[in-house]
């Protein structure tokens, strides 16, 4: 899933206000409005945010039918997993590596369910493994060919080698800690460094796009009996159908941190102008320090 906060200037329209134009000690609703993200990028973004959603919580549902996760080929009820929600009466738990979370109310056990996540937090709001299932493998589609289009989109359009990908400066160890200090602070990009992805925006979508959606596309095909037999590399890849699980509720769980690190970006930089770039594709600069 991308952040909007795309560098493609290419050719701004005549009647925007350059940056010149902009009076000393300007504050940010001075600043001019640059068009800033395009629009199969927003497209892609919007179709990308319903379909993680989607496929997040009809994989909550998939996963209440066995709320276990193991390593290897096998897996069942009295073999030891390494991650498990579960209830014993009236208490709710959450099991990892030997750690044991009280979960009652939330997780494991509500007054209205018992399975290991619950309705709220499911696509269809009860229990129905069939049901979950559709809603799954439907949207695993979606998901499979928006990323293909984007993709080619990107790289026939530059935007990968333009906008995504890491110039030799950010890369470098000492560049990469100073973004991580400067975010750790809340101070985001202002004045025409804004228009880009800083280096931690570009390791994230990159990570989103190249590991993760790869990732969980493989593992769900690895855990597919009819695709076995089409594609038997799969498993020896995965080290086994179970163990393709645990992986691919990771990557689900990759997913869930990077929608809310995300969300939280937003906000912490001003939800609605960011808002109307991924909606509009228009973006007001925020105002440099030494302009306020």
């Amino acid at each position: 899933m991308l952040k909007d906060g795309e560098s493609t200037m290419d050719a701004a329209p005549a009647f925007v206000t350059s940056q010149e134009d902009v009076p000393p000690h300007a504050t940010t609703a001075d600043q001019p409005l640059v068009y800033r993200t395009r629009l199969p990028v927003r497209i892609w973004h919007w179709i990308n945010a319903l379909t993680i959603f989607v496929m997040l919580m009809s994989g909550a549902t998939i996963f209440n039918a066995h709320p276990r996760l193991y390593w290897g080929k096998f897996g069942a009820n009295y073999e030891r997993a390494w991650f498990a929600i579960g209830h014993r009466g009236q208490e709710g738990y959450l099991y990892l590596s030997g750690v044991e979370i009280p979960t009652t109310g939330f997780l494991g056990w509500t007054e209205n369910s018992t399975k290991a996540f619950p309705p709220l937090l499911t696509i269809p709001n009860y229990y129905s493994l069939a049901e979950g299932r559709q809603w799954h493998f439907f949207f695993a589609w979606v998901l499979v060919i928006s990323t293909v289009l984007f993709v080619i989109y990107a790289i026939f359009s530059r935007h990968l080698s333009r906008d995504l990908a890491l110039t030799r400066e950010e890369r470098k160890p000492a560049h990469l800690w100073h973004d991580i200090k400067e975010h750790a602070r809340l101070h985001f990009p202002t004045g025409e460094a804004a228009k880009a992805y800083n280096p931690l925006q570009k390791i994230a979508y990159l990570g989103v796009i190249f590991v993760l959606i790869p990732l969980v596309i493989l593992t769900g095909m690895t855990m597919s009996p009819n695709l076995n037999a089409a594609f038997p590399w799969l498993l020896d890849l995965f080290g086994g159908r179970q163990s393709a699980r645990s992986i691919h509720f990771l990557c689900a769980a990759g997913f869930l941190g990077f929608i809310l690190v995300h969300l939280m970006m937003v906000v912490l930089a001003g939800p609605f102008n960011e808002l109307r770039s991924i909606i509009t594709g228009w973006y007001r600069l925020p105002a440099r320090k030494d302009e306020k």
